[in-house]
């Protein structure tokens, strides 16, 4: 990293809050502040907690040094874990009382603090952890939302060096602009789970995590396949944010399919089946009045996620808005001709990857969930045929990624039918 001048730091916090506003998605938007913060002051680690009643939850993490340690292309994995708001922890006392702490080394603090350093992560880790800027993010009301801790400054010379005085100034600013974009990202992702509960109340598999998972495997799955075909890493970025968004919402037209298909115990009728595939373009017609990339977006994932790279998917070359097909494209019987490989937009096949490893590799009504093994021998038997095998690929390459989402967002498991 470079190192950058107090003019330079300015000009960069006005680019970076920018840049910050831009984005919709609050899991993206955490990864990019994180980003623009430890390049704003040339720190090697960071991590943001967000702040759950009495609690601060670990939300997301960088750090360079095990990254290298990883290899190329490689993502860190951590877990999320809550943190009480008191006094005893750097994080709790900052978020308790609603002051930053500039610490230039935690293994020589004085022991007269009320707070104190937990070294278990350094234990585990072989990392060394040393100075630290710990900010409160507070919202206009002035309320404490989340807490940014960013770890080992490094000098010129790439060594560890104190945090300066006046960091501390400009971090409170970029904190500040910082969560006013968490607020207003928050308030997207209720919006998004609003309509997914609304969902939950026809169909019981629609849950929030389940909507969470398939959405960040997506993303990981499409940064996994855009770095192999060499997409610009802003084009990758800009994607994620608006993908990961859309992906939540895959199965939201189910909304429009009878109560009696959706709980129906029991196999499907024609006529039942060929309803139950209206819900991607009904999904689809929910964004019809386009005013945004993530409107877009949101068309593609929810007409497409059910497509087939042979053929065989549904619903076609079909018009979400007249449910009819596309002028040029029907087939026998009026019928919308089938989308193929590339005919099929990349959202929809990452989507189609992500959507079916959920479905197999978690519980549902009708069956247990089965064993990682099983679950990945499937998909990789399905590549070619239901699956395109570049997208495979790429789910194969972020297999640890995955495990650990799936870990983040657990279902609350029901009482098994199979087994009441």
């Amino acid at each position: 990293m470079a190192t950058f001048n107090e003019k330079q730091k300015i000009e960069l916090l006005t680019q970076f809050s920018l840049d910050i506003n831009e984005v919709q998605d609050v899991d993206i938007l955490l990864e990019r502040i994180l980003t623009h913060s430890r390049k704003f002051f040339n720190a090697d680690a960071g991590s943001i907690y967000l702040r759950h009643g009495n609690n601060l939850k670990f939300s997301y993490t960088q750090n360079d040094t095990l990254q290298r340690r990883l290899g190329q292309n490689k993502k860190l994995i951590y877990n999320t874990f809550l943190i009480p708001i008191n006094n005893k922890s750097i994080a709790g006392y900052v978020a308790g009382n609603n002051k930053a702490l500039n610490i230039p080394d935690v293994y020589k603090m004085s022991g007269s603090e009320p707070y104190a350093f937990d070294s278990h992560f350094d234990s585990l880790s072989d990392y060394k952890t040393c100075s630290t800027l710990t900010v409160p993010m507070t919202n206009q009301r002035g309320d404490v939302i989340g807490v940014m801790q960013i770890l080992n400054a490094k000098g010129p010379e790439n060594n560890i060096i104190p945090f300066f005085q006046y960091d501390e100034r400009l971090i409170n600013l970029f904190a500040k602009s910082a969560a006013l974009a968490i607020e207003r990202a928050q308030i997207t992702r209720n919006i998004i789970m609003r309509m997914i509960s609304m969902a939950e109340l026809r169909d019981p598999l629609e849950t929030g995590a389940h909507a969470n998972r398939v959405a960040s495997y997506s993303i990981e799955i499409y940064e996994a396949w855009a770095r192999k075909k060499e997409v610009p890493a802003k084009r990758i970025e800009r994607q994620k944010d608006i993908l990961r968004m859309a992906a939540m919402l895959h199965d939201v037209g189910k909304i429009a399919v009878s109560d009696l298909i959706l709980k129906k115990n029991g196999p499907l009728t024609e006529d039942e089946f060929e309803e139950m595939k209206s819900h991607t373009y009904q999904g689809a017609r929910l964004f019809k009045n386009v005013q945004s990339k993530f409107d877009e977006m949101a068309i593609l994932v929810a007409l497409n996620h059910h497509e087939r790279w042979d053929g065989t998917g549904y619903p076609g070359h079909i018009n979400p808005v007249t449910g009819k097909p596309v002028r040029g494209f029907e087939g026998p019987g009026g019928k919308p001709l089938p989308k193929k490989r590339e005919e099929i937009p990349i959202a929809g096949r990452i989507v189609s990857v992500a959507d079916v490893f959920d479905a197999l590799s978690t519980h549902r009504y009708y069956k247990e969930s089965w064993t990682k093994e099983r679950s990945i021998e499937e998909m990789q038997r399905c590549s070619g045929s239901r699956f395109d095998p570049e997208v495979i690929d790429a789910f194969i390459s972020c297999l640890d990624v995955l495990e650990s989402i799936a870990r983040r967002y657990p279902d609350i498991k029901p009482q098994s039918a199979l087994n009441p």
